[in-house]
Formats: C-alpha cells, structure tokens, sequence
C-alpha cells in the first residue's frame, strides 16, 4: 500500500469512527439485530446486480455468445467487486484483478484489458445516468425538505464523477497505456520496456476496437444502467428490514445519490467513512432518523462482508491452484 492510501484509508476510518460515536450505538445495533438474517437475503438479492455487471462485461467479448462467456464474466466481477470493496486497492485493484482472470481463462490479454478498461468506463457513465435519475427526484423533492448543504453536496458529487469519468474517458481514447509505459521507460532510463511498450499499444488497439463495437458499447451501457437501477431493490430491502419502510422512489433517490457520493470518494478504499456521511445528509429527505440511516449504510457494509470475503477466498484459492499447476 503506498503512503497516500494509507492516509486516505486512515483519514476514512477517523471518519467512520466519528460517524459511529457521534450516533446511538446502542440504537443503531438495535436496528441491525433487527435486520438480523435478513442481511442474507440483501447479500442474495446483490446477485442481481451483479450479474448485471457481469452482463455488461461479457456484450464486450469479441467472439461467441456473450451467455457462453457469462459465468467467466461474472466470477471476475465477483472477484473484482469483493477486491474494491475489502482491500486497501482504490478502485483500481478490481479492474486489474478482473482482467487478470480474464486472461487466465484464456483470453489474450490485450482483448482482456480493453474489455474491463471500457466496461468499466460504461458502468461509470451509467451511474452518472442513475445519478441525474436521483437529482431530478432531488429537485422534485427539495422545494420543501431539501437543505442547502444537501444540494451543495449532490452537485459536487456528480460534478466529480463527471471529471473523472470524462478524464478517463478523454486519455483511453488518445492511447492512454501506450503514453503511461513510454513515459515510464524514459524514466526509467537503461532498462528494456520495448516489449511493454508494443503490449500497451496492443491494449490501446484493442480499446479503440471495442469502441468501435457500437451495438455491443449500446448493450453494455444499458445492462450497467439496469444493474445501478436494480441495486435499488437493497435500499428498499434494507429499509424495510429495518422497521423503517420508504417507498420505490425514495429508495431510488437514496441509491442514486449515495452512489454518487460514495464513487466520487474513489480514493478512499471501500470510501469508508464517506458513505456513511452520504447517506445520513440524505436520509432527511426521505424521513429517515439519523440512527437508521446509519444503519442501512451498515447493513450494506454488511453485505459486502457476506459476498466479498467469499469473493476473496475464491480468488486466493483459484490463484494457488493455477501455481500448482
């Protein structure tokens, strides 16, 4: 782990530390046991999602029916999303775990990175899609519980993820892996990244192939976007769990602008302490306590701890069995 992810990992922990002692702790667990075994349930129900995701990797593939490649697909996302979520790795360590997979399951592994490089990129432009879903429900609603500050953090939160996906998005197009490897081969002054370099110029070859691919770029985008919109379905679950039912919409404006907030704290791994923030300047409009609001953003973390350590374990045990080999 660098040093600036250990500040950010120790600047979210303070944060989530703060959160959670300047809230009834005794409240919020109360409400937790509620929730109980229902948080299986929430982990069974994330299954959708995420085989959305997977669907929106696996439209990438060049060649074969994307349902032949769907179990590979959805495993590296499986893998992918437990890395983000668990490990000290930003949102960077996913995607290179996914493609990694990919590439062991014998994909070449220039196809493999262009693939998770431009999935990736969609699933980000369709969360900037869901998140104006949640502002315009934001707007229809802040005319009478809206505070300023939650306005102010709604708008700097999509503005972020809007500069960062566009950044992203802006360099892939102009050879983004050829240009990091040269660069770092002239820093690197005597040694040989000849072979390096003519891999990272493959990736970008083959990013600007699957760009081109307008139908399956379309089918990516759209699977992505009904993987945001269904992840919905876990607010709504948790809040019912709970004892604090909301209904469809406010689950949705919930969703949208957590997820939001939660993407544009990417450095921060798991955005820990940031989500709980998130969600507790959002829960007065939607008629949440604070203490609840709390407690859904831990009942997601949760869910994450019920998947991901899983997710892990395979991952570990799929690598020592590829070195036994």
């Amino acid at each position: 782990m660098t040093r600036a992810a250990k500040w950010l990992l120790s600047a979210g922990a303070l944060l989530f530390i703060g959160l959670l002692a300047s809230h009834d702790l005794g409240e919020v667990w109360a409400l937790l046991a509620r929730a109980g075994w229902g948080l299986v349930l929430v982990a069974a129900f994330h299954l959708l999602p995420l085989a959305l995701d997977a669907l929106a990797i696996a439209v990438l593939f060049l060649g074969g029916a994307p349902l032949v490649n769907l179990t590979g697909a959805l495993l590296g996302r499986w893998i992918g999303e437990s890395t983000n979520s668990l490990l000290p790795a930003g949102q960077i360590g996913g995607p290179v775990l996914m493609a990694r997979y990919l590439v062991q399951r014998g994909m070449p592994l220039a196809e493999a990175a262009a693939t998770i490089t431009v999935s990736t990129t969609l699933q980000a432009v369709a969360q900037i899609a869901f998140a104006l879903i949640g502002v315009a429900l934001f707007v229809a609603q802040a005319s009478h519980v809206a505070l300023a500050t939650d306005r102010l953090v709604a708008v700097i939160a999509g503005a972020v993820l809007v500069l960062q996906v566009g950044g992203f998005y802006f360099f892939q197009r102009r050879g983004l892996f050829g240009k990091v490897l040269r660069t770092a081969t002239r820093l690197a002054h005597k040694r040989d990244w000849s072979g390096l370099v003519s891999r990272a110029d493959a990736i970008d070859l083959a990013i600007e192939a699957a760009y081109a691919r307008g139908w399956a770029v379309s089918a990516s985008f759209l699977a992505s976007l009904v993987g945001w919109i269904a992840g919905t379905g876990e607010v709504y679950l948790i809040a019912v769990l709970l004892g604090f039912p909301i209904d469809w919409r406010n689950a949705l404006l919930l969703e949208s602008l957590g997820q939001a907030i939660r993407g544009a704290a990417f450095a921060i791994p798991g955005a820990l302490g940031v989500q709980e923030g998130g969600y507790l300047l959002l829960a007065p409009l939607v008629g949440l306590p604070n203490d609840a609001a709390l407690a859904l953003s831990l009942a997601k973390r949760a869910r994450e701890l019920l998947l991901g350590i899983p997710g892990l374990l395979y991952w570990h045990v799929d690598a020592s069995r590829r070195l036994s080999v």
